[in-house]
C-alpha cells in the first residue's frame, strides 16, 4: 500500500499538459508556508531581473531594505539588502513550478536581461522540463514544468519502478483520495 495520493486541489500548479495554463499572479495576503530570502547588494537591479526575467511582481517594498516578490500563490521571494553576495552560485537550488509554455519565454526573458544567466532547458528523468537560472545575487533558481504523462515512456517506467503510478493505473491509492 502507498501513502501517496492525488492532492492537486491544494496546489495552484495546473495538471501537466501541453495546453496547461499558468495561474494568474496571486496578490492575496496569506501565512507563507515556505519562502526564500535572498541577499542582494543591488536591490533595484535584483528586482528588475526577477520581474522582467522571471515574471515575478512586487507584492510590497520596505524601501532600501526588502522587496517581497511573488508569482503564483506560494511562490514568494524576499530580496533583502546586504553588503555583498557570493562570487559563485551555491550548489543548492530553489525551484519554482511553471507550465511548459513558460519555459521558452523565461529563457528568452532572462537572456534579454542577462545573456549568460540561463542553462537549459533540459528534460529530466522525473518527467519535467527544467531551466536553471543564476540570478544577479548568484541564487541558483530552477523553473520546472511537468511534461504530459506518457505511460509508454522511460520516465513512466522509472517512476513506476519506485512506486509512483498515475491515478487509475494500479496501486492502492483510492482510500487516500
Amino acid at each position: 500500500m502507498s501513502d501517496y495520493y492525488d492532492a492537486f486541489e491544494i496546489s495552484p500548479v495546473p495538471a501537466p499538459g501541453l495546453d496547461a495554463v499558468a495561474p494568474e499572479p496571486f496578490r492575496g495576503i496569506y501565512g507563507m508556508p515556505a519562502f526564500v530570502t535572498i541577499p542582494t547588494n543591488d536591490l533595484a537591479g535584483s528586482v528588475d531581473f526577477w520581474v522582467r526575467g522571471l515574471g515575478f511582481f512586487e507584492l510590497f517594498t520596505i524601501p532600501g531594505t526588502l522587496v517581497h516578490l511573488r508569482r503564483w500563490a506560494f511562490q514568494d521571494v524576499l530580496l533583502r539588502s546586504a553588503a555583498g553576495v557570493p562570487a559563485e552560485a551555491p550548489a543548492v537550488s530553489f525551484s519554482f513550478a511553471c507550465v511548459l509554455s513558460e519555459i521558452d519565454a523565461t529563457v528568452e526573458a532572462c537572456r534579454a536581461v542577462s545573456p549568460d544567466s540561463v542553462d537549459g532547458p533540459r528534460d529530466t528523468p522525473w518527467n519535467t522540463r527544467d531551466v536553471e537560472v543564476i540570478t544577479p545575487e548568484r541564487a541558483r533558481i530552477v523553473f520546472t514544468a511537468a511534461k504530459p504523462f506518457d505511460p509508454d515512456s522511460q520516465e513512466a517506467r522509472d517512476l513506476a519502478a519506485i512506486g509512483i503510478t498515475p491515478p487509475g493505473v494500479g496501486g492502492d491509492n483510492a482510500e487516500h483520495a
